[in-house]
């Protein structure tokens, strides 16, 4: 597990923040349940104290897309 994280439910079932303090605030919106790989859903530069709805919606609409992607997979 990352040093610096936290679920991330609002984006999706399973989706984790890794947190990046380096001068700058950085983060990335992850999915690493399924076996073939991890999936990084959304990298950006946090410049406020709440994550923007902007910033959460896309991570969503990439999670949604990833699930519709993996249908019929077995």
């Amino acid at each position: 597990m990352p040093a610096d994280f936290k679920p991330m439910p609002d984006v999706g079932a399973g989706v984790m923040e890794i947190r990046i303090h380096s001068g700058s605030e950085f983060r990335v919106f992850y999915v690493s349940r399924f076996e073939e790989a991890v999936y990084v859903l959304h990298c950006f530069t946090k410049k406020t104290q709440a994550t923007r709805k902007a910033d959460i919606d896309l991570g969503r609409r990439r999670f949604a897309g990833l699930l519709e992607a993996r249908k019929g997979r077995k």
